[in-house]
């Protein structure tokens, strides 16, 4: 999935405006953190997991990591990471890439109450080297969540 393919999906949410693209890697949430000019916790990482034959995202903030019994919980099953392969196919984004945005069917957002906390958070844009800046509420709009959740650890 390419830059270019996320900011026509975000055109339709008036957002592609918002997309930055660098010229150093921002695929981990420490790159990203000094990409963007933020502290690692702005960072709104998207985490892949099987899910029947698709897949769950979660976005949480870059500063927060899953709780597994929370996880359980809320989902019903365990967090098992998609394969680096698994996670191309299901979601259209490379690893370092991964974001809730221009999405297939079968891959399910739902973003953490990590993210609240701030006025804007910086998810990846389609690329291991690009971000978009929005509001926790323009985020749960664009990526088209399912709810929000409570399954990080402080």
């Amino acid at each position: 999935m390419s830059v270019a393919k996320v900011k026509e999906y975000l055109g339709g949410f008036g957002l592609a405006q918002r997309v930055r693209e660098f010229s150093a890697s921002s695929a981990t949430v420490a790159l990203a953190a000094l990409a963007v000019g933020v502290e690692p916790a702005r960072i709104a990482k998207t985490l892949s997991f099987r899910s029947g034959e698709g897949c769950i995202l979660l976005v949480a903030a870059g500063d927060r990591r899953v709780d597994n019994h929370k996880f359980k919980a809320e989902f019903g099953m365990k967090a098992a990471m998609l394969a680096p392969e698994d996670a191309l196919r299901l979601t259209g984004h490379a690893v370092g890439g991964v974001c809730p945005f221009a999405l297939p069917d079968g891959a399910d957002v739902y973003l953490d109450v990590s993210l609240q906390r701030f006025a804007t958070v910086f998810p990846a844009a389609g690329s291991s080297s690009s971000a978009a800046e929005m509001s926790c509420e323009e985020l749960f709009r664009a990526s088209r969540a399912k709810k929000w959740v409570d399954v990080c650890k402080e």
